[in-house]
């Protein structure tokens, strides 16, 4: 929708305003970002963006790379699926993302498992089971 030229000239110094504000208050900051903003995610953490949130990796965002690139300096959240392993895959398909998610983006820590969004009422409740029950298991390194 905007440029990464426009976003570095207009959206990054107002938030970083927000953040610092934030930052002052003793509070840490979450940033929902929809889409593939890997472009822009230096610019976010230049702007003191704590936490990244939802990492929808099906639009092109490489989990691993993020993770090399930017996994200390920013803690990640979100990255189950909810568009379509949480509503429309199998209980392996979303025991298996977890899986991946903590092995990837919780290497060494900085993730907070999550579904990339709200989970939707269409998703069956074993999926919805499964997701955290995986992370429980799975999540404690």
């Amino acid at each position: 929708m905007f440029s990464p030229a426009h976003i570095h000239e207009f959206l990054i110094p107002r938030m970083k305003r927000l953040v610092d504000l934030a930052h002052e208050a003793g509070a840490f900051v979450f940033h929902h970002n929809d889409g593939n903003c890997q472009r822009i995610i230096p610019d976010m953490i230049e702007a003191g963006i704590d936490v990244l949130n939802p990492i929808q990796w099906r639009t092109g965002l490489d989990r691993e790379t993020l993770k090399q690139e930017f996994g200390d300096k920013i803690v990640f959240h979100g990255a189950v699926d909810n568009q379509y392993t949480l509503p429309f895959g199998t209980v392996e398909e979303v025991r298996q993302e977890v899986i991946d998610n903590l092995r990837i983006l919780g290497q060494g820590g900085g993730y907070i498992l999550a579904p990339c969004h709200n989970i939707q009422s269409i998703s069956p409740l074993e999926n919805v089971v499964a997701m955290y029950e995986t992370g429980y298991e799975y999540g404690w390194t």
